[in-house]
């Protein structure tokens, strides 16, 4: 890779967050670096990557509320010559086009080798490998993007395999991409997601597919789940498998919602953890606790549901102390950061990985977009704390502005403000903070689409979701 290719990219990663050129960048270094999809799904500094960068504006249409105020000065310009006009109205933007579907595992196609019990997927006697193919599922909508989830549980040397396939009529499907390799096994090639699937009609960045932009439409997808096994008679069983689909947003800006539940719930008590306090801690796990957001967060939502590791766990790893003697704080923060390890993203930010974490703690976790803070609301008024994935400048962040970062959206202020654990403080009295509703929105559906965590109890229930609109939980 050339000196300038590289300088291109350390100066796309750090203004991805607010350039609203930064997918026609991203686009032209794609071409200077002649289709290279491993240097296009490059991770950056906070655990954003290029590809995720430039999805976020192909959702968006547009640039983020404070990207640049020049712009907005002329634009403020522009409307204030037709504010006498009284045929143009304000334009009502659409709901965003988000789908969740979750499988049914007693249906769909089990191969051979695999067993369906109550629901439950595992191998048979004997059975080394085996998959199962859920039915043909309509997202309702032409869609860019899907993130699939699943919860399963693996013995040492069992692994399992999660892959996509989409189509629409009028066209033929496209190949089987590998949306995730999982094991809770600590072995690095059973837990990865998988580089260079690239095609024409689009392809896996870390673990979302998206749709290439000349590729024909896509309406309806299948999932394979491929069980495995190794030297052992133990087997993988799979109990929750899901997708969520979304299309491109084309919108300029984000209207901040109203509050709508007033004070329900307004802040649910979820422990603080800092990702800072772990500086130098695992090197190997992508340098440290400092980029360590999304397994701190979603250690956060466990140990609030009680899920998180035992004290005979944490024994085994990190350990009692560290090399130096000196006892680890927090120890289920590194537990989390190796449980959810990307060993070929080299990361520990995979949205899935975090959500399947959760769901080999029995309890059920996946990842979705949401469409507003409204719908947040609904989870918190259900006592369930989300994880968010923003991007963008967020006043009030310690960092000032982020390429890619994770925090808990724990609660609501009288006035509608979000209250979120945000791990990347230096201290645990400092995580605990409220953010300004707009901005917050701003660099979270702006940022990432939406998207969130889900993690909650098995038997509990999820809220209601918006009448007139696909479900999207």
């Amino acid at each position: 890779m050339t000196r300038e290719i590289v300088l291109l990219r350390v100066a796309l990663e750090r203004e991805a967050a607010i350039d609203d050129a930064d997918l026609r960048i991203a686009q032209a270094l794609r071409y200077l670096c002649g289709g290279n999809e491993q240097f296009w799904t490059g991770k950056g500094r906070h655990g954003q990557t290029l590809a995720r960068a430039a999805s976020r504006r192909r959702r968006q249409g547009g640039t983020m509320r404070h990207s640049f105020s020049v712009l907005f000065a002329i634009v403020a310009f522009v409307a204030s010559s037709f504010l006498a006009q009284p045929a143009f109205a304000a334009k009502t933007l659409p709901a965003p086009q988000i789908s969740f579907t979750r499988f049914a595992l007693s249906g769909g196609t089990p191969g051979a080798g695999i067993s369906n019990t109550g629901g439950t997927l595992s191998l048979t006697s004997g059975a080394t490998d085996g998959t199962w193919l859920s039915p043909s599922q309509d997202a309702q909508f032409d869609f860019d993007e899907l993130v699939a989830s699943w919860n399963a549980t693996t013995p040492s040397n069992t692994w399992i395999t999660i892959e996509m396939s989409a189509s629409a009529v009028g066209r033929t499907a496209t190949k089987w991409y590998t949306m995730g390799i999982w094991t809770s096994d600590p072995v690095p090639a059973h837990r990865t997601s998988v580089s260079l699937q690239g095609d024409p009609d689009g392809f896996v960045a870390i673990d979302t597919f998206i749709r290439s932009k000349k590729a024909a439409p896509l309406r309806s997808y299948q999932l394979r789940i491929g069980l495995h096994r190794s030297g052992t008679s133990a087997t993988p069983s799979v109990r929750f498998i899901g997708a969520m689909t979304s299309a491109a947003v084309d919108k300029y800006d984000i209207p901040s919602t109203p509050y709508g539940l007033g004070s329900v719930r307004d802040d649910l008590g979820v422990p603080t953890y800092s990702q800072e306090i772990h500086k130098g801690e695992f090197i190997e796990l992508d340098g440290g606790g400092e980029a360590w957001c999304s397994p701190t967060s979603t250690a956060m939502i466990l140990d609030y549901w009680h899920a998180g590791p035992t004290d005979a766990e944490l024994a085994i790893f990190p350990g009692p102390t560290k090399p130096d003697g000196t006892p680890y704080k927090r120890p289920q923060v590194d537990f989390a950061a190796r449980a959810v390890f990307d060993w070929n993203y080299n990361g520990a930010g995979n949205w899935p990985f975090n959500a399947a974490y959760a769901g080999s703690r029995d309890l059920e976790g996946f990842v979705t977009r949401l469409r507003s803070l409204n719908e947040a609301e609904r989870f918190i008024a259900m006592g369930i704390p989300l994880v968010a994935s923003i991007n963008g400048r967020l006043p009030g962040f310690f960092f000032g502005k982020t390429n890619g970062h994770l925090l808990t959206s724990v609660g609501f202020t009288a006035s509608g403000d979000v209250i979120s654990n945000d791990p990347a403080v230096p201290t645990e009295g400092e995580v605990h903070k409220t953010y300004n509703r707009a901005d917050f929105e701003d660099v979270w559906l702006g940022g990432s689409g939406g998207i969130v965590y889900v993690i909650h109890p098995i038997d509990g229930g999820l809220p209601a979701n918006i009448a007139g609109l696909p479900n999207n939980w």
